[in-house]
């Protein structure tokens, strides 16, 4: 059976198309997001509107969060991606069939950004819970990292590439979008799973609540979980990118594109680092310095009135972002029993999708109350505050030394 077996993922033909598939669709989709950021604010000038998308974005996740996990349960995940892939391609056809037409306005972009968030709701849980299907068990740790080098590489390369194409027009990045959604469409379709997924309990309210109840009762679980969730929803300034672009630094949409992609270069060198060196002692104390961190970049990116300067503040805020990542997965995943940990790993998903998406709300509420660097200012100071009031609230979580499996 050992020679049989593979000891690359990269021999899986399965996994190989469903990377390809991945780097594909988070392509699409960051190009998508910097085309749309900045012809809504040429639209309308107004930032609430760029901190809408988030909202707009968001509320599908909450919606159908418990159809999401019923669907993943009981359906092909193949073909549901599939369907993330057309309705996708649909929504942005939409969009670059209002540019061509002189059409465009500020009712169908926001229109177009809750269909995406609905699409995206079912594919960011999708895309994680699939893979173990794609190889044998023993390759699973593998792919699931391979995985996220998909989503990271797409995630830098995205954004520069919607900014680059965007000074040729709109409709450039749209239909090279539509082109992108579509080829991430057919590779799944090309798929054939080679482990089917274990059978799993029934999602219901009772299961999912669980969650809830045992992060309660946890202080570490929910000290990590919680200074995340508050940390991200203040601290967050992706939304506002397009009026740094375009009124602080001129920078035009290509700027948009490497300011957009500058966390992303940072979480990706963090995350490779990662993979050689480990946390070996004073886990909780890293983490909150990892948030202070990210406060502190974000007041540095507000304050920086260099673009050079910003670039840099962003990359450092995508690393400690990562550090803060890869230490709240792994406290999660060790400290929550294997009975509750699928629960609880879902709550904790819900909670990352607020802080990221009402985040970016927050910040264009805030924007269009005292302006863009004021907004960002502002949330890297409430960053650093949580820092200070979540370790008097929560010294057990500062007290973690070795990060062990309980």
């Amino acid at each position: 059976m050992t020679t049989d077996q593979p000891d690359s993922i990269l021999r899986h033909r399965a996994f190989v198309l469903f990377w390809f598939a991945r780097v594909a669709a988070t392509i699409g989709y960051q190009m998508l997001i910097v085309a749309v950021g900045w012809q809504l604010y040429e639209l309308t000038s107004d930032p609430f509107d760029l901190g809408l998308i988030g909202l707009i974005q968001f509320i599908p996740a909450i919606l159908l969060v418990l159809v999401i996990g019923q669907a993943a349960d009981r359906y092909d995940r193949r073909l549901l991606l599939v369907g993330c892939q057309a309705i996708e391609a649909v929504a942005v056809t939409a969009l670059l069939t209002a540019v061509l037409a002189g059409a465009i306005t500020r009712d169908l972009i926001l229109g177009v950004a809750f269909i995406m968030g609905v699409a995206r709701a079912f594919e960011t849980t999708v895309m994680q819970i699939i893979v173990p299907g794609l190889v044998p068990l023993p390759l699973v740790p593998r792919a699931v990292a391979g995985s996220a080098s998909a989503n990271q590489t797409a995630t830098i390369a995205g954004p520069a590439l919607g900014g680059l194409l965007y000074a040729a027009g709109p409709a450039i990045v749209y239909g090279t979008c539509l082109a992108l959604f579509v080829l991430a469409g057919v590779l799944l379709i090309l798929i054939r799973i080679e482990r089917a997924a274990p059978a799993r309990e029934p999602f219901s309210l009772k299961v999912f609540f669980a969650g809830f109840s045992y992060i309660r009762s946890h202080p570490v679980i929910l000290g990590v979980i919680s200074l995340d969730l508050f940390a991200v929803l203040l601290g967050g300034v992706t939304a506002l990118l397009p009026v740094f672009a375009r009124d602080i630094y001129a920078a035009g949409p290509l700027g948009l594109g490497l300011l957009r992609a500058a966390p992303a270069v940072g979480a990706l060198t963090m995350a490779l680092a990662l993979t050689r060196w480990s946390f070996e002692r004073g886990a909780g104390k890293i983490m909150f310095a990892a948030v202070a961190m990210y406060g502190l970049a974000t007041i540095v990116f507000a304050l920086s009135g260099s673009f050079v300067i910003a670039l840099a503040a962003l990359i450092v805020l995508g690393a400690s972002d990562m550090v803060s990542v890869v230490l709240r997965m792994t406290l999660v995943q060790l400290g929550t029993p294997d009975a509750v940990r699928g629960r609880v790993t879902a709550v904790n998903g819900l909670f990352i999708g607020a802080s990221n998406q009402l985040g970016e709300f927050r910040a264009g509420v805030m924007a269009s109350w005292f302006g863009a660097v004021p907004a960002v200012l502002i949330g890297g100071i409430g960053t650093l505050m949580i820092v200070a009031i979540w370790m008097r609230l929560f010294p057990e979580l500062t007290r973690v030394d070795k990060l062990e499996a309980k």
